[in-house]
């Protein structure tokens, strides 16, 4: 069954892995989904991903990060602009989630990338998710 929307249902499955404790989850892939993929890790959210080759469609598999005592790093996770209603934000008004504690992970046009690069670059755009 198709996915309306699998930026939101790649975020679901996030949420859920590390709520339940997996090491890993696997999506199928797209070239947004990687790009997220990538700000979470720079930011320290995940430990890795990875791009495996299939047909019809790429899969990626998602190693989660977990701290000393087995909590989850990625606490909460959520959509912000959805399909149905999108939400677009200018530099300047983008959000501090938990007073600098989260992250807004924003897609500009010059890439998806996390909050502090956005106003740092002057730069606004669609605001994807928010990240604690």
């Amino acid at each position: 069954m198709p996915v309306n929307d699998p930026i939101g249902d790649m975020l679901t499955r996030l949420r859920n892995a590390a709520r339940a404790h997996h090491d890993r989850t696997v999506m199928p892939s797209s070239k947004v989904k990687v790009e997220v993929l990538r700000v979470l890790k720079d930011e320290g959210y995940i430990a890795d991903f990875a791009v495996h080759e299939r047909q019809p469609q790429n899969e990626l598999t998602v190693f989660l990060k977990y701290g000393p005592d087995k909590k989850p790093v990625l606490q909460g996770i959520q959509r912000v602009s959805k399909p149905g209603l999108r939400r677009y934000v200018t530099s300047k008004n983008i959000p501090h989630v938990l007073g600098g504690m989260g992250i807004a992970i924003v897609s500009t046009s010059r890439g998806v990338m996390a909050d502090g690069e956005a106003r740092k670059q002057n730069v606004g755009g669609e605001l994807i998710c928010t990240v604690y």
